[in-house]
């Protein structure tokens, strides 16, 4: 017998708050779900950056039980859009849903996102390849489109000598010298305990600050509203093991404060802040936080190493897989001129980066 599921549009941010405990448990039943799509994390944002009246929270539930949840708010720029709570400082947006519910729930979910999109494009950024909203894309009875997002780059999970054992031999070797050198300088690294990471985590934004002093830097980083979604968010998600802060120490001083954001089948290395003093004494801070992180990968039930996105230099020094994000747009017959015009402005960017940096290229010159 095919169950029989009732969904609701929540609107209101007092009944997002009250849905933390049924909705931690379903971000354990969704093995898809990355770090960003965590109740702790979606709700502290929507405190920091939601505007009132925009919250649009798709949940479907079995009886009083959520079985799928679709995080999403308004936007009525560029076009009139549902689009994934977390914005430009979560690096994957999806929703949730329950494995063990299979495809009643994706159909529940997608009928109820249908009718709740009405006049709006329902747009969804940064969605890792295998994320459980493909398997709404898939149900999809409207137009829709899939167009390509950020790049992420992953390791695979294994301990940090397996990491350079990947290498070729020189720089394998360099490797292990660093590795040596952070020993022999004395830096020493400690997981931070749920009462201590508030004091951590506006230590690691200071250090962050004085790192980029004098370079450019995402100014989001040093904003208020930033400081404070990560502090409210982050340590209930060290309580539930989602989240996990260290500290590095270097003549008893903390130097480094790393943060790594955990899933079932996802570790990534989100922010840090390092003293310069650290680089001074020639200490590599990208190997030594490469070093911590991979401790989280796991051996029972093992997390691929996400470098997340961007494709800076140094993140290749390490061989890791190219992952491309998905951007999954869908739209009612209505709204397909909207989608239509979302595609033609993406295309436009993409021929104006590739223009950019063909002129970069020929050294900024006319022709």
């Amino acid at each position: 017998m095919t169950p029989v599921y009732s969904t609701e549009l929540v609107t209101d941010a007092q009944q997002f708050a009250e849905l933390a405990p049924a909705w931690g448990r379903l971000y354990q039943r969704s093995g898809a779900a990355t770090p960003f799509q965590s109740h702790a994390w979606l709700h502290s944002w929507w405190l920091s950056y939601g505007r009132t009246g925009r919250l649009r929270l798709l949940v479907v539930r079995d009886g009083r039980e959520l079985v799928a949840a679709a995080p999403l708010m308004l936007v009525r720029s560029p076009v009139p859009s549902l689009v994934p709570l977390g914005g430009a400082i979560s690096d994957y947006g999806d929703v949730l849903l329950d494995d063990e519910h299979g495809d009643p729930a994706v159909a529940a979910l997608t009928e109820g996102l249908a009718a709740a999109a009405r006049t709006a494009l329902i747009d969804f950024r940064e969605v890792r390849p295998g994320g459980a909203v493909e398997r709404v894309y898939d149900r999809w009875r409207g137009p829709r489109r899939r167009v390509r997002d950020s790049l992420c780059l992953e390791l695979p999970a294994v301990p940090m000598a397996d990491l350079v054992a990947r290498l070729p031999s020189s720089k394998a070797q360099r490797v292990r010298a660093k590795l040596r050198k952070l020993t022999a300088l004395g830096v020493e690294r400690q997981v931070v305990q749920p009462d201590d990471v508030d004091g951590a985590l506006r230590r690691l934004l200071e250090l962050h600050q004085l790192q980029w002093q004098g370079r450019k830097v995402t100014t989001e980083h040093l904003q208020t509203r930033f400081c404070e979604h990560l502090v409210r968010s982050v340590g209930p998600m060290v309580r539930s093991g989602d989240a996990v802060v260290t500290e590095f120490r270097l003549d008893e001083d903390v130097v480094a404060v790393d943060l790594t954001l955990l899933s079932r089948r996802l570790a990534g290395g989100y922010l840090y802040g390092a003293h310069p003093r650290l680089r001074e004494r020639k200490a590599d801070v990208a190997v030594m936080l490469l070093d911590a992180c991979a401790e989280h990968t796991g051996a029972d039930e093992p997390r691929t190493l996400s470098l997340l996105r961007g494709d800076e230099p140094y993140k290749h020094h390490w061989r890791p897989e190219p992952v491309v994000n998905q951007r999954l747009l869908l739209a009612r017959r209505r709204t397909a001129p909207l989608m239509g015009a979302v595609v033609c402005d993406v295309a436009a960017r993409r021929r104006g980066k590739v223009l950019v940096r063909k002129w970069k290229e020929r050294g900024g010159d006319g022709p």
